[in-house]
């Protein structure tokens, strides 16, 4: 299968009453679905993810943040998503609450949502049965203090889903081998 690997981030942001940013996309990828704000890495200037994180942080919300307000959550890479491209998404969390009212941008529909009922809104597949899990476990947003303790998982997911049967796909989630001989001791 020969499709073209696209770059991106996705940013997971919360306010200080714990609900996560979501865009409702007015636009191709996933039209009329709700997604993190992010976008794709301009490969042609060599931009890194980081950079690209903080780029489309202040161009959707307006918000200028630093290396230090953003953390690397996981990387999730995709193969044939939607028969359309193979995607490579550094998935980055705001570390620190953010808050403004939700509005309209050129991209779609800002809103606040209660993180428990973002797998019952029409987000992609990959994300409802996959990604949006991950999130939930590995936030430290979400979970503060928790990761530190954490025996297995480390402080960032891994995941490759394999899209290409539309029946069904295939997940291979990678650990840290270090990490998991030490919790089966």
């Amino acid at each position: 299968m020969s499709h073209p690997y696209k770059i991106a981030v996705l940013v997971y942001a919360f306010n200080d009453a714990g609900k996560t940013l979501l865009l409702k996309r007015a636009k191709a990828p996933n039209l009329g679905r709700y997604s993190p704000i992010g976008g794709k890495l301009e490969q042609a200037i060599g931009e890194s993810p980081y950079a690209c994180a903080l780029r489309e942080t202040q161009e959707e919300i307006g918000l200028e943040l630093g290396l230090d307000d953003i953390r690397l959550l996981g990387i999730v890479s995709e193969r044939g998503y939607e028969n359309e491209a193979h995607w490579l998404m550094f998935c980055f969390e705001v570390v620190k609450p953010i808050n403004f009212a939700a509005r309209e941008i050129p991209e779609g529909s800002l809103e606040w949502v209660d993180p428990i009922i973002v797998p019952g809104l029409n987000i992609p597949k990959t994300d409802k049965e996959v990604i949006w899990p991950l999130v939930m476990q590995y936030s430290q947003m979400l979970h503060k203090g928790r990761r530190k303790n954490d025996p297995v998982g480390g402080t960032f997911f891994s995941v490759h889903i394999d899209c290409t049967d539309h029946e069904k796909f295939v997940v291979t989630q990678e650990h840290p081998l270090k990490k998991l001989e030490a919790s089966s001791q």
